[in-house]
C-alpha cells in the first residue's frame, strides 16, 4: 500500500541529501529521506570526511610527540601506537556526527526510510528492505546518491591488501610498507596517517605531478614537503596490474611513455585514483533521465533532469566532488522547488587538503588565468617570514594571491596552511523561476 504522497522524496543522505531534506522541510514541504546505510550521512560522515579526518589528527598528534616535543623543552618516553584505540576513537567520532544528523531529522519532523531507493516512476520512489518494498508517492525527487571509488583496471580491491579509501580507515595495524596509487587529495591525506604512524609510503600517479588541477606551484610545493617528511613519489607512471599474496602485494607499473617497465611489493596498497558517481540501482534509464557518457546525471540550472519533477545534486551531477558542494547544491535545489529563487557561485567553492602543512585554496589558478589569456599579478608571502609561523616551529610554505593587474580583482587565494580569503570572481548569475 502506498505511504500518504510526499512534497520531496531525497535518495541519499550524505551531505548533499540531508541538507536538502532539511531545507525542504523548513519550507514547509512534506520530505522524506531514503538512504540504504542503517547511519545517515553518506560517505563522507561514515567512511571518508570525518573518519580520515580523526585519523589524520590522532597521527599528526603522535608524529608532534616523536620528532617535535622535544624542541619545545617536553621530555617523553619512546612513543608507541595502540591502532585499536585509535580506531576506537575514530568510531567514536563518527558515531557521535552520525546522532546529530538523526537528531536534525527529527527536529524537523523528516521521515526517513532505511533501504534501497529506486525511481519506479516520476513521481514514486519504491525502497526495498530486504524482501519487503514501501513506495513513497511524492510531488518531487532529488538524487543526492553521491559516489564510488574509482576503479582501477587490473587491480581488485579486496579492503585488506588492496584497499579503498573506506578499507585505509580500518587496518588493524601499521603495514611496514604502502603503495598508494593517486597523488590527489585523499591518497595523501590516507598516505600522511600511515606514513605518521611508521609505514614506509610510496605514491604512484598516473601525472607528472601531485594534486591535479591544482596550482601548479603550490603542487611542487607540497611535493617537496612531503618528499621531506619521507614520503616517496613515482609520477609520470601508470600500475597496469596487482597480484596478492600472503607476504604482500606486487605491482606491475609502466612509465607512462612505455619506456620503463618495473614491479614494486607492499605490506598494502591504497587504490585512490577518484570517485565516480554512484547511480547503480536507482532505476534511471526505465524513467528515461540522462546521463552522461561517464555516468554523470544531466541537470539544468535549477538542477532538474530532462524527467519534470526529478532534480539530481553533488557527486552524481559532476563538478568538485566535495561535501560542502553537496550542501549548497541540496540547499538551493530545495529553495528552487519550493518555488524560491538561489544561485551558487562556483568560482567560491574552497578546497583544503587536511595534510601537514595543510593546502588550501579558491577561485582560478595560475595555469587557468594564463590559458584565458587574462593579465594578473601574484603576490606571495612566506610562513618562514611570520613571527607567529616561526612560534609554532610551522614554516613551510606561503600564501599566495593572484589579482587582476588592472583592477586587483582578486582571482585566487592558496596557501600550505589553511588560509580563508574571499575572492572576488564574477559569481555566477541567480538562477530565478519565472
Amino acid at each position: 500500500m502506498a505511504d500518504e504522497p510526499y512534497d520531496v522524496v531525497v535518495i541519499g543522505a550524505g551531505p548533499g541529501g540531508y541538507v536538502s531534506a532539511i531545507r525542504a522541510a523548513q519550507l514547509g514541504l512534506k520530505t522524506a529521506l531514503v538512504e540504504k546505510r542503517k547511519t545517515l550521512g553518506g560517505t563522507c560522515l561514515n567512511v571518508g570526511c570525518i573518519p580520515s579526518k580523526a585519523l589524520l589528527q590522532s597521527s599528526h598528534l603522535y608524529e608532534e610527540a616523536n620528532h617535535t616535543f622535544a624542541d619545545h623543552g617536553i621530555k617523553a618516553g619512546k612513543m608507541t601506537v595502540d591502532v585499536a584505540a585509535m580506531l576506537k576513537r575514530k568510531d567514536s567520532v563518527v558515531a557521535d556526527t552520525v546522532k546529530g544528523i538523526d537528531f536534525l531529522m527529527n527536529k524537523n519532523k523528516i521521515t526517513v526510510v532505511t533501504g534501497i531507493g529506486t525511481i519506479t516512476a516520476a513521481d514514486e520512489v519504491t525502497v526495498a528492505q530486504g524482501k519487503k518494498q514501501q513506495v513513497l508517492k511524492t510531488e518531487n525527487i532529488i538524487i543526492a546518491s553521491g559516489s564510488d571509488v574509482a576503479p582501477l583496471s587490473g587491480v581488485k580491491i579486496d579492503e585488506k591488501q588492496i584497499v579503498s579509501s573506506t578499507g585505509a580507515l580500518t587496518l588493524n595495524k601499521v603495514p611496514k610498507s604502502m603503495v598508494v596509487i593517486g597523488a590527489g587529495v585523499i591518497g595523501l591525506e590516507m598516505g600522511s596517517v600511515w606514513r605518521r604512524l611508521g609505514a614506509k609510503v610510496t605514491v604512484v600517479e598516473f601525472l607528472d605531478c601531485v594534486f591535479p588541477g591544482m596550482d601548479g606551484e603550490i603542487s611542487k610545493q607540497a611535493q617537496r614537503i612531503f618528499g621531506k617528511q619521507g614520503v616517496e613519489f613515482k609520477l609520470s607512471t601508470k600500475v597496469t596490474g596487482a597480484k596478492s599474496a600472503k607476504d604482500g602485494v606486487t605491482l606491475s607499473m609502466e612509465s607512462v611513455d612505455g619506456s620503463k617497465k618495473e614491479t614494486m611489493k607492499a605490506d598494502v596498497v591504497l587504490v585512490s585514483i577518484g570517485r565516480r558517481p554512484y547511480i547503480d540501482g536507482l532505476g534511471l534509464d526505465k524513467v528515461g533521465v540522462e546521463v552522461t557518457d561517464r555516468g554523470f546525471v544531466k541537470v539544468d540550472d535549477d538542477y532538474q533532469t530532462n524527467v519534470p519533477g526529478i532534480f539530481a545534486i553533488g557527486d552524481a551531477i559532476g563538478g568538485a566532488m566535495l561535501a560542502h558542494k553537496a550542501e549548497e547544491e541540496g540547499y538551493v535545489c530545495a529553495e528552487l522547488i519550493a518555488g524560491q529563487s538561489g544561485h551558487i557561485d562556483y568560482n567560491a567553492i574552497p578546497g583544503v587538503v587536511y595534510t601537514w602543512p595543510e593546502v588550501a585554496s579558491v577561485g582560478k589558478t595560475e595555469e587557468q588565468l594564463k590559458e584565458a589569456g587574462v593579465q594578473y599579478k601574484t603576490g606571495k608571502f612566506p610562513f618562514s617570514a611570520n613571527a607567529r609561523a616561526r612560534a609554532n616551529n610551522d614554516t613551510d610554505g606561503f600564501v599566495k594571491i593572484l589579482s587582476d593587474a588592472t583592477t586587483d580583482r582578486i582571482f585566487f587565494s592558496a596557501a600550505t596552511a589553511l588560509l580563508s580569503l574571499p575572492p572576488a570572481a564574477p559569481p555566477r548569475p541567480s538562477r530565478m523561476r519565472s
